[in-house]
């Protein structure tokens, strides 16, 4: 098969927020490397003016390291309060403080030279700024325009690498399976047994793709407990407890978070009550965060989600579903971005800026194995077929007892990656 056509979206990456320190380290940091840059090629300037003389080094190195030091502290705060957002306010910061840094700079080596104060002085001051000191500024001009705003950008911008750990977390089905709470279909006895048995093959398809799968504390009695994805959602390293919509559910939360803070590396919070917010209901296309609007997932569950991503720098898009459990339910993202959905499941598909109808409601629900394979429902083999002619490998599994009762090949497990 042919990769897909479409440049792939970057899956969504869990970056730091931007705290007081890192953002001082930023302003701090891309001062010095101004300061420094211009102190080293004044040196190298005069070091090839002289002839390569190193006397002379050692004759222009005070006042340099002392006019770098003044620039350093004058462009902190500059940068602290904007100066590296625009060319134009970086060219006049670099001008300003590198005329003001050399100004100083030269009154104070005069003035150690044992030169009193005087009109003669005043004017050999004023007159370094084109002579002296010019190597200098220019190099401050130019390393505050093209070099400080790198430095700022990558210090904010920084994440550490992501570990591929490849992992999924999922629960054994209750023995209660026929008391799950239904909201959109009617009930239908469930084979408790052909449903052990399912869970069983879904697990085996994601370790025969290479994920490992780790069990979360069985609940016999939590009819729900098996839709793992409603508990907790990943964005890279960030674990975001749910808080379900359903009082029935709230118990299976405990023990996901225990096997939540028992992976390596991972930032755990939580929704607080009275926000609601189901994992079904939250779907991750690159940085752009998807929120169903459901009948588990209220306002304050959605506000709260914001808050706790905004500073990691995801966009959350919240989206009205009225005619489906979750967001999940109806929709999901092809690795290249590509909305895929059925939509008479979905209120509305103009929030989507690539939207795929598939030919079965089944079909709307895809787990994303790699970049090049896709986890997909036998129920829908039209679907899969459509998603096969993409250039996606595809691997299906039967789940229909739990489709029975709403669920679908996302809700069983939770990817750790």
């Amino acid at each position: 098969m042919t990769t897909p056509a479409m440049p792939p979206t970057a899956p969504a990456r869990f970056r730091p927020a931007i705290t007081p320190g890192r953002r001082v380290a930023a302003v701090l940091a891309s001062a010095a490397a101004v300061a420094f840059a211009a102190m080293l090629v004044s040196l190298l300037a005069f070091f090839i003016g002289s002839g390569q003389s190193p006397q002379v080094l050692g004759q222009v190195f005070g006042h340099f390291a002392l006019a770098a030091f003044v620039v350093w502290m004058l462009l902190s705060v500059a940068n602290a309060v904007g100066a590296t957002r625009a060319w134009f306010l970086t060219l006049i910061t670099g001008f300003a403080s590198g005329c003001l840094a050399a100004l100083l700079a030269t009154s104070v080596t005069a003035s150690a030279a044992g030169n009193t104060f005087s009109g003669a002085i005043v004017l050999f001051v004023i007159g370094s700024l084109v002579s002296l000191n010019l190597i200098f500024i220019l190099a401050v001009i130019v390393g505050e325009m093209l070099l400080a705003p790198v430095v700022f950008r990558r210090i904010l911008d920084y994440a550490p690498a992501a570990t591929d750990r490849r992992m999924a977390l999922v629960r054994i089905p209750a023995s209660n399976l026929d008391e799950a709470v239904l909201t959109h279909r009617d009930r239908k006895p469930t084979d408790q047994a052909l449903a052990d048995k399912q869970w069983d093959n879904y697990c085996a398809a994601l370790v025969a793709e290479g994920w490992e799968t780790i069990e979360v504390d069985a609940a016999p009695d939590l009819a729900d407990s098996v839709f793992v994805e409603d508990m907790v959602v990943l964005f890279g390293d960030l674990a975001v407890l749910a808080s379900p919509g359903a009082e029935s559910r709230r118990p299976e939360i405990e023990a996901i978070e225990r096997a939540v803070r028992a992976v390596p590396g991972l930032t755990v919070t939580r929704i607080q009550l009275p926000g609601t917010l189901d994992g079904g209901d939250v779907l991750k296309v690159g940085s752009t965060v998807y929120v169903g609007a459901s009948s588990r997932t209220n306002s304050e569950g959605i506000r709260q989600l914001r808050t706790l991503l905004t500073p990691h720098r995801y966009t959350v898009v919240a989206v009205p579903i009225s005619k489906a459990l979750h967001l999940k339910s109806a929709a999901t993202a092809l690795p290249d971005g590509t909305i895929i959905g059925d939509p008479a499941l979905l209120d509305g598909t103009t929030l989507f800026p690539r939207f795929l109808p598939v030919p079965e409601p089944e079909g709307v629900a895809v787990v994303e194995l790699s970049r090049e394979s896709l986890l997909m429902s036998s129920s829908a083999p039209q679907t899969a077929a459509m998603v096969a002619g993409l250039g996606y490998r595809v691997v299906t599994v039967d789940i229909g007892e739990f489709e029975k009762l709403e669920g679908c090949v996302t809700c069983l497990s939770v990817r750790v990656r």
